[in-house]
């Protein structure tokens, strides 16, 4: 009597259910399956789960309208059958959530990458170099700060009047703002990237917006890298003219005075580089009958860009302060 009525209940709900639990897990691994192969690419796994979840309730919808033919097919099914299927059906839904934390490690992954994708300028190769060893310099051994100092050189050379906006600091997207004869000012970016370290979109629109706060009218991005392809589409959209690391070198070595060597720069030890700074700035400062800057530096006699002499603080680019002689 007790076996006729579990065999009972077994066909009238345990196999029934089981059957649509069947039926819902093996859409899921099929599901899954495709989407992990197949479209993970171009669905998003948002309406993937959406897609999952309206079929999952199709399949509820369909074994209720057809319960007695569910409970006709699985009536003669066993409990050790059921309990073979059940873990056929476990080991199906561990593929599926494998897959699921595979894929979502992948993309941590990837966001970890982009995010320490940081693109950081070179360092310093020699603390306080002067413009003539950075003018004996290749563009490699260049910290930004220097690759700015040496496009303010070769822009005064050629007759322009060149404002330092950002040597060495934020510069809020602009380094040298540059004025020709007629007037016209030019916003200039200076980056001085590895080969393999493009700039980027974000980069050309920084300057777009830079360039009103100096009142400029046209921009220059000058990179010893290159432009990303967006960033080259951004570039010509914004009339933004850009100079890449061949054609920077070209109009260095065509201008002359830049004549980079082979020679490989002793880092000299700390100590023994402040003590020659000070021994230097000493010295200048007796020429210039002991002259302190504001900041308490001392100041040292340089010369304009119409040769006219003027004293300036030592510490340059860090302090800007000027006395004339």
């Amino acid at each position: 009597m007790n076996s006729d009525l579990s065999q009972l209940a077994i066909q009238s709900f345990v196999a029934p259910f089981y059957f649509i639990a069947m039926c819902i897990a093996l859409f899921t691994f099929i599901g899954a399956l495709l989407y992990y192969r197949f479209l993970s690419n171009w669905l998003h796994e948002k309406l993937a789960t959406l897609v999952w979840f309206i079929g999952a309730v199709f399949i509820l919808f369909t074994s209720s309208e057809r319960s007695d033919e569910i409970k006709d097919f699985v009536k003669d099914w066993t409990v050790t059958g059921m309990i073979i299927g059940m873990l056929i059906s476990a080991v199906a839904l561990g593929v599926v959530f494998g897959l699921l934390s595979r894929k979502k490690r992948g993309r941590a992954k990837k966001t970890k990458i982009k995010s320490s994708s940081v693109k950081v300028q070179r360092p310093r190769m020699v603390q306080n170099r002067s413009d003539d060893e950075i003018l004996s310099s290749s563009l490699d051994r260049l910290s930004g700060a220097e690759f700015e100092r040496l496009l303010a050189l070769y822009f005064r050379d050629k007759g322009y009047e060149v404002k330092e906006v950002g040597i060495g600091g934020k510069d809020g997207g602009v380094d040298l703002v540059i004025i020709d004869q007629r007037g016209e000012k030019t916003a200039v970016q200076a980056k001085c990237y590895a080969n393999h370290n493009t700039v980027g979109v974000q980069i050309v629109r920084e300057l777009v917006g830079a360039k009103r706060n100096h009142d400029c009218i046209l921009s220059l991005l000058i990179t010893t890298s290159d432009l990303t392809e967006p960033a080259k589409k951004e570039a010509e959209q914004f009339k933004v003219d850009y100079w890449h690391g061949a054609v920077v070198e070209q109009k260095l070595k065509s201008w002359g005075k830049w004549q980079p060597t082979n020679k490989k720069i002793k880092v000299q030890p700390v100590k023994d580089t402040v003590q020659k700074v000070v021994q230097r700035s000493q010295a200048q400062v007796a020429v210039t009958n002991e002259t302190i800057c504001t900041c308490g530096a001392p100041m040292v006699t340089r010369k304009g860009r119409e040769g006219k002499a003027f004293l300036g603080c030592s510490t340059f680019p860090k302090c800007r302060q000027t006395r004339s002689v």
